[in-house]
């Protein structure tokens, strides 16, 4: 038998190897399944009890509850929590965590992703993904801070840290090359490793496990809440995501149109467009005149949230931009012979 290595690094990691394991919940449909799969892992090895779940919350940008024909369903932050409860991490072990800025009245509040790139002046792209960073890596990681000082202390050594994340081939090519197990951080405090447990999983067998989950996904994702058609949006955390497709952020429109003009309100201002491709004033435009899909639920967005965040983003837009807008200077893609777009 041949004594060599294997060529292959390994997919799978010894759990036990670590001090803390930290699944990241984003509250859609592949988090649940993610969970699944990772807390059997956690409990054949004996080292549940190491499991602290986080969830990066985007705040008024995620999808939030609704009530249809008389029946609530829960947004995206508590569908995190649910998904943590559901496999057997105790409440207070599931934290939900938000970027902050200095308030008016020296209380931190919510630091939205939309006010960011207000005040950054340029939306996310392939090429620059900062949201990613900025609105939940960064979040995850500041979180682990106190836990890292305090097992660091006792433990005399790098605090060794398993990020478990949810993210599948199925959803882009980056993800596909992306490896199932790999280190992210190394330091003098903290060696992070990542593991995506579900990423070989297709789309289809995500679906089929939700058949008789333990907790529910998204109303989202369907025609109408409850419909179980999987005729809505294809994303759940981020409403109107920049790298959704166009019949995702058409229907986003459609359920939450002061949001999307709130965003459109960003775009005008700064001169970025929301895709390189698309400006979110055309996508509205072309709902409003061009048709788009049924959004089957609109979400009123008129709570004391949604008031806070337009003071905020409006705030940010009398800054002075961070960035000049040289990614929107490229001609858009036409979304079909009726509609003008942006040159």
């Amino acid at each position: 038998m041949s004594s060599r290595p294997s060529s292959h690094p390994p997919t799978t990691p010894d759990v036990t190897s670590y001090d803390l394991l930290a699944p990241q919940l984003s509250g859609g449909k592949d988090s649940a399944v993610m969970m699944a799969v990772f807390m059997e892992a956690a409990r054949t090895a004996g080292v549940a009890d190491r499991v602290i779940s986080y969830h990066s919350s985007l705040g008024v940008l995620e999808w939030p509850s609704v009530v249809f024909d008389g029946t609530r369903y829960p947004g995206v932050s508590e569908i995190a929590a649910l998904q943590s409860a559901a496999f057997g991490v105790p409440a207070d072990r599931h934290l939900e965590v938000t970027r902050t800025m200095p308030g008016p009245d020296g209380i931190r509040m919510p630091h939205s992703l939309l006010t960011e790139i207000a005040l950054y002046g340029r939306f996310p792209r392939k090429g620059s993904p900062y949201c990613r960073k900025s609105a939940k890596e960064s979040v995850v990681s500041s979180a682990w801070t106190p836990i890292v000082r305090q097992l660091g202390r006792e433990l005399g050594r790098p605090v060794r840290i398993l990020k478990v994340m949810g993210l599948r081939s199925d959803e882009g090519p980056d993800r596909k090359k992306r490896a199932a197990l790999r280190t992210v951080q190394v330091n003098g405090a903290r060696i992070v490793d990542e593991w995506l447990p579900v990423k070989d999983w297709s789309t289809a067998a995500v679906k089929e496990w939700h058949t008789d989950a333990p907790v529910p996904y998204s109303w989202t994702y369907d025609s109408v809440p409850g419909a179980g058609d999987w005729a809505g949006t294809s994303r759940c955390s981020c409403s109107l995501c920049v790298f959704a497709s166009r019949h995702d952020v058409l229907l986003s429109i459609g359920r939450r149109p002061r949001l999307a003009d709130l965003y459109a309100e960003v775009e005008q201002v700064r001169g970025d467009s929301f895709r390189a491709d698309w400006r979110i004033t055309d996508l509205i435009r072309h709902a409003e005149q061009c048709g788009a899909p049924d959004p089957g639920v609109v979400c009123p967005d008129d709570g004391p949230e949604f008031t806070a965040l337009k003071k905020q983003v409006r705030a940010a837009l009398k800054k002075k931009p961070r960035k000049e807008p040289e990614l929107a200077r490229r001609a858009g893609r036409a979304l079909c012979d009726g509609c003008t777009v942006h040159s």
